[in-house]
């Protein structure tokens, strides 16, 4: 019985040993890391969000709500550093537009559409980028007036400054998501209706989503 036990117990110990040399033999699975974007290059791509502007046309204020949509072009550059430079421009329809009705005349203002052209400063982090926007846009304001059936209509291409900021997340080799947020001011801006010019000033809010493609 003593020389059956010291058998069983070398024996086992024989099974344990060569499971753990076995063990370590393996190929470990080498832990390959996520590389970091690097954001230089040029891109291009579209976007859909949802605006409310405030006009003020006379001496009364609307608020000019709709959706916009259009696409966007740009370049980066980013060095060694965390820092990436940009530049963009961007073509956007707007259904935004209010309709009112004061003394039997229907006034109607809508932003029909805008374009703006921006620099851009971010801040990277992986493959995220934190940025901040700012520069030109032109907007077509258009008021039209309707009264005893007769309509007369208005319009002025107007240049405006447009500032923002947004995030954009690198997904893909050579895509990107983003989320964005402009603010477009007129400025006052002057509009004929019925023979009577009226000065108006539009302050846009944008809020859009988007993706671009990265060459």
């Amino acid at each position: 019985m003593r020389y059956r036990n010291l058998l069983l117990a070398a024996t086992l110990l024989g099974v344990v040993t060569g499971t753990s040399v076995y063990a370590a033999d393996l190929p470990t699975k080498a832990y390959t890391p996520v590389a970091a974007a690097n954001w230089t290059g040029f891109y291009a791509g579209l976007n859909a969000g949802y605006g409310w502007a405030t006009a003020t046309t006379g001496g009364g204020s609307s608020t000019l709500n709709g959706f916009v949509g259009g696409g966007q072009v740009g370049f980066n550059w980013q060095g060694a550093s965390p820092l990436v430079l940009g530049v963009e421009a961007d073509f956007q329809g707007s259904s935004q537009r209010r309709s009112d009705v004061t003394l039997g005349v229907t006034i109607d203002q809508s932003l029909p559409w805008f374009g703006t052209a921006r620099g851009r400063v971010g801040y990277a982090v992986n493959n995220w980028m934190l940025y901040g926007t700012g520069g030109g846009a032109w907007v077509d304001y258009k008021v039209s007036g309707t009264a005893l059936g007769v309509t007369v209509s208005s319009d002025a291409t107007k240049f405006a400054w447009v500032a923002g900021g947004g995030v954009e997340w690198m997904f893909a080799p050579k895509w990107s998501a983003k989320f964005e947020y402009l603010y477009v001011d007129t400025g006052n801006t002057t509009v004929t209706l019925f023979g009577v010019p009226f000065n108006g000033r539009a302050k846009d809010n944008v809020i859009r989503v988007g993706g671009n493609y990265h060459f």
